[in-house]
């Protein structure tokens, strides 16, 4: 298996930054739009492993550029509830196979633990999109 240089490390974790930033902004939206407590309550939940996320992954780029990150949306947020729950489920899902390719193409042991925690996080929030989407289909 080829190894990643720390350019492509940096890069990664940029991006993940503002996919976590992104989810943050949307969840928040998307947890007022849920139709019942109990499914805004869930949404509030990921949203606090989104945060979670979000933190690890400043420490991790701080670490290794010695520079803060400038985190930026860059994904739209759906005003519809079930678009929503679709676009969060298909973005959990792509997320995931990201973070497990970054994990699997660094050396740093850090960033591969940091990155394998978060997908498993991402792939149960997904089934929970899918779980909403379905009952609200």
């Amino acid at each position: 298996m080829r190894q990643q240089p720390m350019n492509d490390l940096v890069k990664q974790t940029q991006m993940a930054i503002n996919g976590e930033y992104s989810a943050i902004q949307c969840y928040e939206k998307l947890a007022r739009l849920a139709p019942t407590d109990e499914e805004r309550q869930q949404i509030l939940e990921i949203r606090e492993d989104e945060i979670k996320h979000f933190k690890q992954l400043v420490l991790l780029y701080t670490g290794i550029t010695g520079r803060d990150p400038k985190p930026k949306q860059t994904e739209p947020c759906e005003d519809d509830y079930l678009r929503g729950l679709e676009a969060a489920l298909k973005d959990e899902q792509h997320t995931v196979d990201f973070y497990l390719s970054v994990a699997d193409g660094t050396i740093n042991l850090a960033a591969k633990k940091l990155f394998n925690r978060a997908a498993k996080d991402e792939q149960q929030h997904a089934v929970w999109f899918l779980y909403y989407y379905m009952k609200n289909k």
